[in-house]
């Protein structure tokens, strides 16, 4: 009966933990006790392992694993104590909004400041998610929108606005016999007018004013000519899509004499005596066409003289040119 017990036993604790079977067994049964003791003592140290570490993160995958924390958007630090997020890779809006309002979340706690977003036109599908977490629309150019948020709510919003405004070029091109190289326009407020202008135009993005008013003059008449000085700027409001404009008159020094009409946007173009261009009825009708006539005319008779571009680098290192009054400014 003794023995039978013994067996009892021995097979009761086998079934309940069969890694004791590894155990080197004794006929004690005070060892055996021990033994069962150390193995529960085991076991229960083996699920807590297992345990705390799920309870300590935000909660177990369905998959059993432990839930790793929600990644940040990528971004980039400014100078000014925000942050700018660049959306360059495929995103879906349920796999992003919950990515934007965590990172929006520590960014708080971080003290970030303003918030730029900028979405490329093949994310165009996060904008309305975007807005709708308390974005607003800065700027656009063609390829992307830029979105931006303020954070703190004690301090008043300091983001800057859009770039305010539009540059254009005039180009005085002037020969050694005094005639102004001028056009016609095919379209625009001076079509049908009769109206003999300078050629003009619009400064590209990354452009410098002295290589916009080559180029101008170039694509409208085909005279290749060199920048010489800035003789005058004018600002006005409200121009371009409400935008205000700055417009700058250049001198320039032609290269070359024989003309070759823009067909798509001039309707002809010509040298003409300076006088001529001064006494022009348009010009004596409108102040500032007045003016910048008058101005042309003094530098032609070399009684006026304006800015010259002189290159230096900026703080950040970049090649920039300063304008400036050489006659007046020799001793620099």
């Amino acid at each position: 009966m003794i023995f039978c017990g013994i067996l009892k036993k021995r097979f009761l604790f086998f079934f309940l933990f069969p890694q004791g079977r590894t155990m080197t067994t004794t006929s004690s049964s005070d060892k055996e006790r021990v033994s069962s003791s150390v193995r529960v003592k085991n076991m229960s140290s083996s699920l807590k392992s297992v345990v705390v570490p799920t309870i300590a993160n935000e909660g177990p995958h369905v998959d059993g694993g432990v839930k790793e924390e929600m990644e940040l958007l990528n971004a980039s630090e400014d100078w000014y104590g925000g942050v700018t997020v660049v959306v360059s890779e495929p995103m879906e809006v349920a796999d992003f909004v919950p990515r934007l309002r965590h990172s929006i979340s520590k960014w708080k706690e971080q003290g970030k400041r303003g918030l730029w977003m900028k979405l490329p036109i093949n994310q165009s599908h996060l904008v309305d998610p975007v807005v709708k977490e308390g974005f607003r629309f800065h700027h656009a150019e063609s390829d992307y929108v830029m979105l931006v948020c303020w954070l703190p709510e004690d301090e008043p919003d300091t983001l800057p606005v859009n770039a305010t405004h539009r540059v254009g070029i005039g180009a005085l091109v002037l020969n050694e016999n005094k005639e102004v190289l001028v056009v016609m326009e095919k379209n625009g407020a001076f079509k049908g007018t009769g109206y003999w202008k300078l050629p003009t135009g619009v400064v590209d993005e990354g452009e410098d004013i002295s290589a916009a008013a080559a180029r101008e003059v170039k694509e409208e008449t085909g005279i290749d000519a060199e920048f010489v000085e800035i003789l005058a700027f004018r600002q006005s409001h409200k121009s371009f899509f409400s935008k205000s404009d700055l417009f700058f008159v250049c001198m320039m020094r032609p290269l070359t004499s024989n003309i070759t009409a823009q067909e798509s946007e001039i309707a002809a173009s010509k040298w003409m005596p300076i006088n001529e261009y001064v006494e022009q009825p348009y010009n004596k009708q409108h102040g500032q066409f007045r003016y910048v006539a008058e101005i042309c005319k003094a530098r032609a008779e070399g009684e006026y003289v304006g800015f010259s571009p002189f290159p230096v680098s900026s703080a950040s290192g970049k090649d920039v040119y300063l304008y400036y009054n050489k006659q007046d400014g020799s001793r620099l």
